[in-house]
């Protein structure tokens, strides 16, 4: 059980309403336990909708690319819940074979092509250190614009600060996402 308990059906409408925001159309499962706890606090929960969902859904970086720096930067930060959920929701749309998916743990296995693996490089260093090196940031700016850069930064911090949340409540897979590979 997770250190504050996850909102429970039958839901207050606002909290529905809200909870449904949060979850993709015609989802097969229900609300995300993270989200039924966020909810305990609506208004934070709706402040961090916005940057969540913006990151998500209308961001500038391509689609693998987001979904290879959430995978590293939760399985950096030993964040199985949210790297298993991202790995069953996103991996496979964006592109990354099980092998890869993998990968993003253990940080080797898979055949990443060299900007991929500066992206998994960037995120190490970002988790080890909270920056990027001279070196990582010319490489990588060869191949994003400004806008995108700083969005992988904002990226790769979010989803740290989402794994220390769910990491310091203490909240148990989702029964639907895979464990991190053994």
């Amino acid at each position: 059980m997770p250190r504050i308990a996850p909102l429970d059906p039958p839901y207050a409408p606002d909290i529905a309403t809200a909870l449904a925001k949060w979850m993709p159309p015609g989802a097969a499962h229900d609300p995300l336990v993270l989200f039924r706890i966020l909810h305990r606090n609506p208004e934070l929960a709706s402040r961090m909708r916005v940057l969540g969902a913006g990151l998500l859904a209308h961001g500038r970086l391509p689609v693998r690319d987001r979904e290879i720096v959430i995978d590293r930067t939760c399985a950096r930060a030993g964040c199985e819940y949210e790297w298993g959920v991202h790995a069953a929701a996103f991996g496979e749309t964006a592109g990354l074979d099980p092998e890869q998916i993998r990968a993003t743990v253990s940080g080797d296995g898979a055949p990443w092509p060299p900007k991929e693996r500066l992206l998994l490089s960037a995120v190490d260093e970002l988790h080890d250190s909270a920056r990027v090196s001279p070196r990582t940031w010319d490489a990588l700016a060869e191949h994003y614009d400004e806008p995108q850069l700083l969005e992988l930064l904002v990226l790769a911090g979010w989803y740290r600060a989402i794994s220390q949340l769910i990491n310091s409540l203490e909240i148990a897979n989702e029964p639907w996402a895979p464990a991190f590979p053994t």
